[in-house]
């Protein structure tokens, strides 16, 4: 989805033909207000503004967004200042385009944002998985996790806990089936998604 912020109507309407024609869907909005309160759908989405959107700056429309990687900006501009194109960049957009601009470099920029807006959603799929599995943990299968992410054996973390090494034993085995964890290396890195450090 391709989200085209710019209040010039035949700009608008240019830029939701040529995008349609690629195969992708397009909501234009002459109002960054509207653009900004509507529903994002559940799909990798690009957001492409105008520089200059009347009484708006685009720059405050990018500011108010905030760094939300999962809705990557692209700025499309007549005005190629570069102070502007600098702070653009500096808060997160990924492309600083001036008008008129070649089709294929448009496209190429909207498909390199569109790749990056399925990629962050990836990871945050997969970071919520993580987050929802960790919370099926009993109690104590949580206070083991720790020691085995830092590598402590069965029978010192038995020690640390005041509990036999086949409980402990038995707790791993629950924490990696539970975790999703194909092996203590995965079980690391899962567990720094739900902030438990290595060390």
């Amino acid at each position: 989805m391709v989200f085209v912020v710019d209040d010039d109507l035949r700009i608008r309407e240019s830029l939701q033909n040529l995008f349609l024609a690629a195969g992708h869907q397009v909501r234009t909005y002459e109002d960054p207000e509207i653009f900004l309160a509507a529903r994002k759908p559940d799909m990798p989405c690009c957001a492409l503004l105008d520089l200059n959107l009347g009484a708006v700056n685009g720059l405050d429309v990018q500011a108010r967004l905030g760094r939300d990687t999962a809705l990557p900006v692209i700025f499309l501009t007549g005005f190629a200042e570069v102070p502007a194109a600098v702070q653009a960049m500096r808060a997160g957009a990924c492309h600083f385009l001036t008008k008129p601009v070649m089709q294929d470099e448009l496209l190429l920029a909207v498909n390199s944002a569109l790749q990056q807006a399925g990629r962050e959603q990836q990871r945050r799929r997969t970071e919520a998985q993580t987050r929802g599995n960790y919370l099926t943990l009993t109690p104590r299968e949580r206070d083991v996790l720790p020691y085995i992410v830092r590598g402590f054996l069965n029978k010192q973390t038995a020690y640390e806990l005041g509990t036999s090494e086949i409980t402990i034993r038995i707790h791993r085995g629950r924490i990696m089936h539970k975790m999703r964890a194909d092996s203590l290396a995965h079980l690391v890195r899962l567990a720094a998604q739900v902030g438990i450090p290595q060390d």
